[in-house]
């Protein structure tokens, strides 16, 4: 039986796996640039970068297998091939953008070093965390959660009680949506359906618990995990949107978060900022690299050192991409979300719900339909190099980038209606 002490713990994993370098510079900025409508936007943010994430969580509390079985009701080669391009991204885009972000806040302030010299340093070290998995929950969980999440504190409360409660006027034409596709740039539903693994296998080797009690366990850690992701984004968005005043209007997401930690925290802002970033970049790069060296110790089990290899081709991918600075990386990872995202979003919702609307008919059709209309979309997110948005103008909701929605909700309903239809039309045996 689980307690809750364990709860706790694996709870306070959770939190520090998910809440990396976008979770941390990307909601003062998007506060800071919404004005009155904050709140709007903070909804929008906590669908995709919470909701969603604490829904993937759950659907691995319910199949406590990889992020293969994620899509093998659609077929093995899709599930196979989807996997493998999580991995991928995962690898080269938000585990280097950690060690991007800790240098230009953490390193960059401090040391006349190069970023490719913290790349190495940082990433030697997450391989020495991977590759010691077996006590990772509990480094995580005891230690270094509960410093994240005090710093953070300290600052959103100073922020609170210092400054006027008012808000300046936005530019943003609609706040709900821009929240939703910021929230795409955390990551944190790929993260949920890699990191969700790295909680179960991290559960197995340390207990021989039942089924359900892991279930348990993993799905109460989930939404106390959540519900603490909810508040600190929100004080950070609140924290960004009373700053409005104090910086010029075209702060970068850095500039933002060291300017409101100074503000919070006084002269020793940055060594307290750089605690932080360090300290929520590392935990997630961890637990990308992890994630990905589990699976591949999964799907080639016959090969003793496939874990060993694939965390050393994922320090060395990161140490090779995290010398660009972060809003390049931020830039360059945009197309990719908006293809690989609402796919993710999909897999987790169908395998949240129960069985009997989401057989694998049901998976196959909404999962190809959503792959479709995902992909003007991805088109868009192109700039000059894609068409005009003009073009995809006649699909509901194209102009907030989220054309997919209403035709993966119309195939669902359908399949199902569909299936239901063909069932009842079966003669009954006699």
């Amino acid at each position: 039986m689980h307690n809750t002490k364990d709860t706790l713990v694996t709870s306070f994993a959770l939190f520090s796996l998910f809440f990396g370098a976008g979770n941390l510079i990307l909601p003062p900025l998007l506060g800071f640039q919404s004005g009155n409508y904050w709140w709007l936007v903070a909804l929008g943010f906590a669908m995709s970068a919470v909701l969603v994430p604490i829904l993937g969580i759950l659907a691995h509390a319910k199949i406590q297998g990889t992020i293969y079985d994620f899509g093998k009701k659609v077929s093995p080669n899709f599930s196979l091939i989807y996997s493998l391009l999580i991995y991928v991204i995962s690898l080269s885009l938000p585990s280097p953008r950690t060690a991007a972000v800790t240098h230009e806040i953490a390193v960059e302030p401090f040391f006349n070093s190069s970023a490719l010299l913290s790349s190495v340093v940082y990433f030697s070290l997450v391989f020495i965390f991977a590759i010691n998995r077996s006590k990772l929950l509990d480094i995580l969980g005891k230690f270094l959660t509960p410093a994240i999440i005090l710093i953070l504190v300290l600052i959103i409360v100073t922020s609170l009680f210092t400054l006027d409660l008012n808000f300046g006027a936005t530019e943003i034409t609609s706040p709900f949506s821009h929240g939703i596709l910021e929230g795409y740039q955390t990551f944190d539903a790929i993260g949920a359906v890699v990191v969700g693994g790295v909680i179960i296998v991290s559960i197995n080797l340390k207990s021989n618990a039942s089924f359900k009690d892991k279930k348990t366990l993993v799905r109460n850690a989930g939404w106390l995990a959540g519900l603490s992701l909810f508040i600190i984004y929100t004080g950070l968005i609140l924290s960004g949107a009373l700053n409005h005043n104090n910086f010029e209007l075209n702060i970068t997401r850095i500039e933002l978060l060291s300017g409101i930690s100074k503000q919070s925290l006084g002269n020793n802002a940055n060594i307290f900022l750089s605690i932080l970033v360090s300290l929520a970049c590392f935990t997630t790069a961890v637990g990308i690299v992890t994630g990905s060296s589990d699976f591949m110790k999964d799907r080639l089990s016959k090969y003793k050192h496939a874990y060993l290899l694939t965390a050393i081709v994922g320090c060395l991918l990161g140490i090779v991409m995290g010398q660009f600075n972060v809003a390049y990386i931020i830039t360059v990872a945009f197309p990719a979300l908006m293809f690989i995202y609402p796919i993710t979003i999909i897999l987790i919702l169908l395998n949240v719900i129960p069985e009997k609307w989401a057989s694998p008919m049901v998976f196959k059709t909404v999962v190809i339909t959503t792959v479709i209309f995902s992909i003007p979309d991805f088109l868009g997110s192109l700039g000059n190099w894609g068409p005009k948005k003009e073009v995809f103008d006649w699909i509901p909701f194209s102009a907030y980038q989220l054309g997919w929605v209403l035709p993966a909700v119309a195939a669902f309903v359908v399949s199902n209606m569909a299936e239901k239809g063909a069932l009842g039309q079966r003669p009954r045996s006699v």
